[in-house]
């Protein structure tokens, strides 16, 4: 497990080690409309908007691991692409690496059940939203990527 280094710690030196959370996360667009969930009330970064998707399980394959958390969370199955873009981002509690795939539903229309809210957004709509700091660089890729 990679260290992030010495800390100085109230006059102490502190060898702090912080596991890397995999996430992974779908970038969906039916129709010129990107599908976005809003976080629960009650999580870290509750309220905020982002690509669907989650936690990579131990032993999971990041593929595998974006259609089950899509399957619980949005109850639909997902066709899973080439991945769009990558970014590692430390947060205070933990660092994670967010991984995002190009996906295309395939059976099921998503329903709000593991987030307190889904939206079909157009870009612009999609840059005034309120979203977490990993999902930042990625949203500024699509947005580059799709306004040259």
């Amino acid at each position: 497990m990679p260290s992030i280094g010495q800390r100085k710690m109230a006059g102490t030196v502190s060898k702090v080690k912080m596991r890397t959370v995999i996430v992974t996360a779908a970038l969906i667009i039916d129709k010129g409309k990107i599908l976005i969930t809003q976080r629960e009330p009650g999580d870290s970064h509750e309220l905020l908007w982002e690509f669907p998707g989650g936690k990579v399980k131990e032993g999971e394959e990041p593929r595998e691991a974006l259609q089950r958390e899509l399957k619980e969370e949005l109850d639909v199955e997902v066709r899973v692409g080439m991945m769009f873009d990558a970014a590692f981002f430390f947060y205070p509690e933990f660092p994670i690496l967010l991984l995002v795939y190009q996906c295309w539903i395939e059976k099921g229309s998503p329903k709000a059940i593991r987030c307190h809210d889904l939206r079909w957004v157009t870009l612009q709509e999609f840059e005034t939203l309120p979203i977490p700091p990993a999902d930042e660089p990625i949203r500024k890729h699509l947005c580059f990527t799709c306004n040259p």
